[in-house]
């Protein structure tokens, strides 16, 4: 199973702490150093929209200005933005055996990863 998120996100964090106090196994890739590949992102989008990839919430979409967040119409604006500001992505992307979590909801967890 693989992680996928930015280490000092709090979001992250606490999804990393219940995984570890559940005794499950993963490994971590920082996007943020290593960023996060087109394929990577096609892959997530065969289960989730781009929409719900894009975090809208977040500090990094608030800091757009108003035609950077207009040019986002489509997976490919939003894969590029993606790539481009890897913090806009919402966290953690977790790929799981029972499919793809995004964010942290405990209950989801616990039907997808116990």
């Amino acid at each position: 199973m693989k992680v996928y998120g930015i280490k000092n996100c709090n979001t992250v964090k606490k999804a990393i702490d219940w995984l570890k106090n559940n005794g499950i196994d993963y490994e971590f890739q920082d996007f943020k150093k290593l960023g996060v590949s087109e394929d990577k992102l096609k892959s997530w989008e065969e289960e989730v929209s781009w929409e719900r990839l894009v975090n809208k919430k977040g500090t990094t979409w608030r800091g757009l200005s108003e035609s950077e967040k207009e040019l986002v119409i489509d997976e490919k604006s939003a894969n590029w933005l993606m790539q481009e500001k890897t913090s806009v992505i919402k966290r953690p992307v977790i790929e799981s055996p029972k499919g793809l979590i995004i964010g942290f909801d405990e209950k989801e967890y616990l039907e997808k990863l116990k």
